[in-house]
């Protein structure tokens, strides 16, 4: 019982001394309302010195620049068919394109059925 009773002796200064920080609290924040209180009623006067806020301006973002595609397959091979006059054979546009056979002969079947390439002889191909 000697415990209990001075266990709670203990609790009761503890609140005491918890309700008289609460206490000077509540009168700093009083004193805080007051003044915003004070603060936020404004006279004719003062309203018309206020300006209206603007809303803020999204931030200018920058577009990405777009680097410079390059041609495809069939349009560097057109592109040198086009060039050429009396048309080229397939030697000549694999020096000139650095293609291998296989990709030439696909490029120029390709051409062919959108009849953009005609043949000129065996091995030569013209524009269209």
């Amino acid at each position: 019982m000697k415990n209990l009773k001075k266990d709670l002796e203990a609790v009761n200064k503890e609140l005491k001394a918890l309700v008289k920080k609460t206490e000077s609290l509540m009168k700093v924040v009083d004193k805080i309302e007051k003044t915003q209180a004070t603060k936020a009623v404004s006279t004719p006067a003062r309203k018309a010195a206020v300006k209206p806020t603007k809303p803020a301006k999204k931030p200018v973002t920058k577009k990405p620049v777009k680097k410079a595609e390059q041609p495809t397959a069939y349009d560097t091979f057109l592109g040198f068919i086009n060039k050429s006059k009396k048309g080229l054979g397939i030697e000549q546009l694999k020096s000139e394109t650095g293609f291998n056979d296989k990709k030439i002969s696909n490029l120029v079947y390709k051409a062919k059925k959108q009849g953009k390439v005609k043949s000129a002889g065996k091995g030569v191909y013209v524009k269209a």
